[in-house]
């Protein structure tokens, strides 16, 4: 070889450039740790190792240093197409001594039609690495299960004082977010073993109704508790108006009635300016961001970072930092990933985990630099 120091360096140069997938300018190193077939959703177990699960109908728990175990066994089958598939996985609050996890994915119906639901199983850690789901029950289901492949939603995220919520797309149907004898563009509210909490908005209603804890809901993918306690979500708008919400007991949020963005057929819809019984978003994009997940941050690897709420871009290809003071909100940051993020979490020590979403999505650390 002629030049072997020149080749040396190039190599060098390529390794980093592998593991270090951030911008010049970032505050971040952004490094990756694995890959996977379309990952969707990912959650921190107390032993630091991560569950994730693949669209397709795959659940993996992967250690923080990239070790994948073989797919978990006792996964439901799942529908898989358009938005639908496996969804989301959370661990209960007490894990350490109950083993339950929580999982969402779409089932199938008869006639055609498909929707959501959520189940709970204990999860078996075998000694080998590997796992199974075990005693799986269905404890909710979307009402009613309707034809087509979008706006799932069936994000899943525990409340600090245990209640289990549940984010519900119109399935692209429009008029079900305001039917109350629905939960399709709600978010629902349950104890951890899916039965209605008493104290429920609609709950001397009864029914599918005794579940809603808010309505006027699109399609929401991100549902999380800030540092206060306080539930928000951000959920994809139609042509435009994309929402981030701070979510309140009983709250109606207009959809479809009202929207900062339009029909993608051109068809104005009025702004929640228009009507301010309805509950308005407290930032919302146009252009869109697509909005994928969202996490509030309180590590202590970004300080200056703490009690700010991070979403996912799918179509704005980064990671969005919203600054939260009171009840008000504002985009203060972008950071371009260069690809569709699906999932944003913050790992046990502090640092952001992030999901691609794509055949091969990567999961990515994000270290202050």
């Amino acid at each position: 070889m002629r030049y072997p120091f020149l080749f040396l360096v190039i190599l060098l140069l390529t390794a980093c450039s592998a593991d270090n997938v951030a911008n010049a300018g970032d505050p971040f190193v952004a490094t990756e740790i694995t890959s996977f077939n379309q990952p969707w959703a990912m959650s921190f177990l107390p032993d630091g190792r991560l569950l994730v699960t693949e669209k397709p109908g795959k659940l993996f728990i992967v250690t923080q240093g990239g070790t994948r175990s073989k797919p978990v066994r006792g996964v439901p089958e799942v529908v898989y197409g358009g938005q639908g598939g496996f969804g989301d996985v959370v661990p209960h609050p007490d894990f350490a001594s109950n083993g339950f996890v929580y999982i969402s994915f779409v089932e199938k119906g008869t006639g055609g039609v498909r929707g959501a639901v959520v189940a709970r199983a204990k999860l078996n850690l075998n000694d080998d690495g590997g796992a199974r789901l075990e005693d799986l029950e269905v404890i909710w289901r979307a009402v009613p299960k309707v034809s087509g492949g979008y706006h799932f939603g069936h994000r899943i995220a525990f409340s600090p004082d245990g209640y289990l919520y549940i984010s519900s797309g119109e399935r692209n149907k429009f008029n079900p977010s305001q039917n109350m004898k629905q939960t399709l563009g709600k978010i629902v509210r349950l104890n951890d073993d899916g039965s209605v909490p008493a104290d429920n908005p609609f709950s001397d209603q009864g029914g599918v109704t005794a579940q809603i804890w808010s309505l006027g809901h699109r399609n929401p993918l991100g549902l999380a508790f800030d540092t206060q306690g306080r539930l928000w979500n951000v959920e994809m708008g139609p042509a435009g108006g994309d929402e981030l919400n701070l979510v309140i007991r009983g709250a109606n949020y207009g959809y479809p009635i009202v929207s900062n963005g339009d029909h993608y057929g051109g068809r104005e819809i009025p702004d929640h300016s228009t009507r301010p019984e309805f509950e308005a978003p407290k930032v919302w994009w146009t252009p869109v961001i697509s909005p994928g997940d969202l996490m509030f941050y309180s590590g202590d690897l970004f300080p200056e970072w703490k009690g700010n709420a991070f979403i996912a871009g799918l179509s704005a290809r980064g990671l969005i930092r919203v600054e939260i003071k009171g009840d008000s909100a504002r985009e203060v940051q972008r950071f371009d990933m260069n690809e569709r993020i699906r999932a944003v979490r913050q790992g046990p020590n502090g640092a952001i985990w992030l999901l691609e979403d794509s055949r091969g999505g990567r999961l990515l650390k994000l270290t202050p630099e």
